[in-house]
Formats: C-alpha cells, structure tokens, sequence
C-alpha cells in the first residue's frame, strides 16, 4: 500500500510520547503566553498592526512574485537599508522567512570543495542548509571554538564556520568573539544565526553580533528573522554589499521563492523604528529572564540560566512534559514544550520566553503554575 510505512512511523512516534499537534488558538485567547517568539510584545502592538495594515493597503496581500520579478517593492528595499544600518553591516536581503535566509546564507557560501564547520546545537534550518550545501560538513561540539579551530586546520580550501549566536532549546550564547578569531586564523568565514539575539541583546538590541564587536566585518555573515523580537514575519541576511549581491544571484531561496508579503515587511519596519526609538525593550527582555530564572531556581526547579530571553526547565521525559505542558494550559498558563528530535541532547523541556512586558505579577503566577503542575 502507499505511504504504508506512515503508519509504523506514526505508531513509533505514539509509543516515545512524540506524536505533535496543532493547537489553533483564538485570537482573544485567555492564556497567559510564555511560549511565543514574542519577545518585545510588539506582535500586537498597535504601531506595528498599523504598519502592517498600512502595508497592506497600499501593496496588497501579497508580493505577486518572486523578488527578482515582481516581489521586491520599494518597501523592502526600505526595510533592508533600515536593518542593515541598525545591525551595523553593509548591506541586508529579505526573506520570506528566517529559514530560508539560513538555507540561503549556508548554500550559497559553501560551495563544491569547501569544509562547513557546524555547531551540534545549531537550529534545524542550519542543519538542513548544510545538508543541502555542496561543501563537506563537520559537525563539531557545542559551543567551542577549540574544535572549530581544529576542524579549520584539517582542510586548506575554503571554509565557513556556522552557529547559532543564542540556541534556541536552553538560550545560551554562543562565544562569538572567539569563534570569529578561530575563523580567522584559517581565513575562513562565520556565518551566525540572531534569531533570537536581535531586539535582545546587544545596544539597543542591535543583537548578539553587535555585542561581541563583529558588526560590519568583511568576514561575518548574519542572519535574523522577523519573527520573533520585531514581532512579524520573514527573514533577512546581513553582511558586505558583495556577499549580499552574491546572495541576489545565487541563493535559490531567494531566487525562486515568493517575496516576503507587504504586510509582514510594513509590521517588521514599524517594529524596528519602535525598537530604535524604546531601545530599554531589550535590556527589559534580558532583565525578565533573569528575574524568572531566579523565580524557578528559587521554587526548586531546574532552569538553566539564560543568556538572552529563553529561560529552559528540564522535566524528566517526553512524556512527562507533554503532560506538564497541558497541566500548565489547563492552569491558564502557556509553555514552550521541547522534546526529541526538536533537542540535541535528548532531553525533554519547558521553554519560557521572557517577553519585555511581562510583569512582576504575571511572572509570579506563571512560576507559580509550573510549580504546582511539575511531574
């Protein structure tokens, strides 16, 4: 029978407590949300929806075509010289989602012949980027920029080192001044993923890149979405303008994939020019995660301390947090629940995001609610 091996696949994922669904939710929902990307609460700010709506009106719904054809418009052209100038490179190309940027940025930068060394935690966009890529990947261990350094001597043609600057599953930072240096003593590239740096750490929320002084560098390439702290849609690289050009004319996700939507673009642009004018949002994200980590330690559960706005709880197993994530739910509370493959090493968590309006109330209820819920 066709597609008779689902079956069996779907009954081994029953069976480890990973069978995953979808929870459509309403638009007014009563839920207090530590599971979103949110991390600024500008989603449903209002300048950010009139930015969007805005967009909509004069555009239309959608880009009608590929950026190279119809898809670029001058609203994007507005919001990559917008964001390249608040990260501090040359120049930025947008995406229609963060993923495809990392599927561009890998792909492109590492062709025939070339050695692409990445990190064991790296997000599953890098990991497909590399997969896809016709250079050789190494996978070396998380967060060390001795093993990237090694890996690096072991080839003698051109190379590219890729991280994520904060991961996502426990919010550490990655060390990226010494992984650029490492880089640099082999002349190879790095290539960072700020999903979840921009709007968080760095002046202002300039991002992670920005932090560790690399912003601008000939040999740094980054990639951000717009998903997260800018509270909207897309994706987009920043680097030198002939790393970006090169982009243009040979990244299939761009080439080939329809432009970012109006709307998304108009949201993301309101949102950083919220951001440069309210830079405190991003010291307030960091100062939450903080405070709620220091909440949960307190309450005598397993939080890992953050780097940047993802505050981890370690829970026993799969199924267990499945179920701790529904108990907080049905306690009006909702979590980030993180199990394999979704983490490399194999253990089940909650994830919390430490958005910037959180209150003190608010963290004091949601501590108070994973406490009472734990297994």
């Amino acid at each position: 029978m066709a597609f008779g091996w689902i079956d069996e696949q779907a009954e081994l994922r029953r069976r480890a407590g990973l069978v995953r669904t979808l929870r459509p939710r309403p638009a007014d929902s009563p839920l207090l949300d530590l599971a979103s990307n949110d991390y600024l609460g500008l989603a449903r700010h209002p300048e950010v929806v009139e930015g969007a709506a805005r967009a909509a009106r004069t555009w239309g719904g959608g880009a009608t075509g590929s950026r190279l054809v119809t898809g670029t418009t001058e609203l994007h052209g507005e919001l990559e010289r917008e964001l390249a100038g608040f990260c501090g490179f040359e120049a930025a190309l947008v995406f229609s989602s963060g993923y495809a940027a990392n599927l561009a940025a890998v792909t492109a930068l590492a062709p025939h012949g070339s050695l692409i060394v990445s990190d064991a935690g790296n997000h599953a966009s890098l990991i497909d980027g590399c997969r896809l890529a016709r250079g050789t990947t190494q996978v070396v261990a998380h967060a060390d920029p001795d093993a990237v350094r090694k890996a690096l001597t072991t080839h003698d043609g051109p190379a590219v080192a890729v991280s994520d600057t904060v991961f996502s599953v426990d919010g550490d930072a990655a060390p990226l001044a010494a992984l650029a240096q490492a880089c640099r003593e082999h002349g190879a590239g790095l290539v960072v993923d700020d999903a979840h740096g921009l709007g968080v750490l760095g002046d202002g929320g300039r991002g992670a890149p920005h932090a560790a002084g690399l912003a601008g560098a000939g040999d740094v390439v980054v990639t951000v979405t717009l998903s997260k702290s800018l509270g909207s849609q897309g994706g987009a690289v920043l680097g030198p303008a002939r790393v970006i050009e090169h982009l243009v004319n040979a990244a299939r996700t761009f080439i080939f994939d329809t432009g970012l939507a109006p709307a998304a673009a108009g949201a993301a642009l309101a949102a950083l020019r919220l951001l440069r004018r309210e830079p405190g949002r991003a010291a307030r994200a960091r100062e939450v995660a903080a405070e709620l980590h220091a909440r949960l330690t307190t309450a005598g559960l397993e939080a890992v301390r953050p780097d940047a706005a993802v505050v981890s709880v370690r829970a026993p197993s799969p199924e267990e947090a499945v179920q701790w994530a529904a108990d907080c739910r049905a306690a009006g509370l909702s979590v980030g629940c993180f199990r394999p493959p979704s983490v490399p090493d194999g253990i089940s968590r909650l994830r919390l995001t430490a958005r910037a309006d959180l209150t003190g109330e608010q963290m004091e209820r949601a501590v108070r609610v994973i406490g009472e819920t734990r297994p």
